[in-house]
């Protein structure tokens, strides 16, 4: 575990969009995580946050991720059709994910993995999909796999879903797309939790499941060993 005093913190802008990122590394990072944010919040979501701290101490590497620019959350405030154009939030984390690559600040070499909550959990699928041979693992916290569609039989990294029990008809969502899925997969369902998992408990629920996960399948030490 490390302190928030070990983690170097900075804000970057990212490829010929101009999308930003607060990118955080704590000392010997074994893994870095992409955070695809959802419907109509932000890399500010105190959620992902949360568990992005929480990945932190278990020394992994965070980038948390606003998937459209300042102007275009503009448009989005009025029409509310962009946080649903799926290729597009895909594209940006694909691009994201090469910036990682070019990157010269000391994360180029880490594995990378997607966190993708809502509709920026269809994102993090395609962009697995695309990214097969570099993405190592995803997590998706409430979030809207059914509409990756054709992406998820390509998807080849494992797979978490996270929804809650009182979730209903995102459950039955993320049933459906468990089974298109023909990666290393499973559905967790948090007892009692609600879509945004602000009950008492429930996202601590999900910061252990997304840390257990990338430790599985992520970290530096796990992959040099396989």
């Amino acid at each position: 575990m490390v302190s928030s005093r070990e983690v170097s913190e900075r804000s970057v802008q990212i490829g010929p969009s101009g999308i930003t990122g607060d990118l955080s590394i704590p000392q010997a990072a074994r893994g870095l995580i992409l955070f695809a944010h959802g419907t109509g919040s932000s890399r500010l979501s105190s959620r992902n946050r949360f568990v992005a701290g929480s990945l932190q101490e278990s020394s992994f590497a965070t980038l948390l991720l606003d998937l459209l620019t300042a102007e275009e959350e503009q448009i989005d405030l009025r029409t509310r059709h962009m946080r649903f154009d799926i290729d597009l939030l895909a594209s940006r984390l694909v691009q994201a994910s090469k910036w990682v690559v070019d990157s010269d600040s000391g994360i180029a070499s880490l594995p990378i993995g997607y966190f993708g909550a809502s509709t920026g959990a269809a994102a993090a699928l395609i962009a697995a999909a695309e990214l097969r041979e570099s993405t190592r693992a995803v997590v998706s916290r409430g979030g809207r796999p059914d509409l990756a569609g054709a992406a998820l039989p390509r998807v080849k990294a494992p797979t978490l879903l996270i929804v809650g029990g009182d979730d209903y008809p995102v459950i039955e969502l993320n049933e459906r797309a468990l089974k298109q899925l023909e990666c290393e997969k499973k559905l967790e369902i948090v007892p009692g939790a609600t879509h945004l998992f602000e009950e008492p408990g429930t996202l601590e629920q999900v910061a252990r499941l997304a840390s257990k996960w990338f430790e599985s399948y992520l970290s530096v030490s796990r992959l040099t060993t396989r």
